[in-house]
């Protein structure tokens, strides 16, 4: 079965990145059962998010990943 995810990391230099936080390597990643749901989610995490200050802007980068499984 086939597994669509969305892997999510910081940019270079990015102020979250440092030691005492979370780290250059950090990254994060979100698993769906379908490409389509994967596809949503990936749409909506590139919208800024609603609890944000007017001018900020998250600072993510955003790739989406197949993984082959079981």
């Amino acid at each position: 079965m086939k597994r669509y995810g969305i892997r999510v990391r910081l940019p270079p230099g990015d102020t979250m990145a440092g030691a005492h936080l979370l780290g250059e390597d950090w990254e994060g990643l979100r698993w769906y059962d379908s490409e389509e749901e994967r596809d949503r989610a990936y749409q909506e995490m590139q919208d800024q998010p609603a609890w944000y200050r007017r001018g900020d802007s998250p600072t993510q980068i955003l790739s989406k990943v197949e993984e082959e499984g079981d």
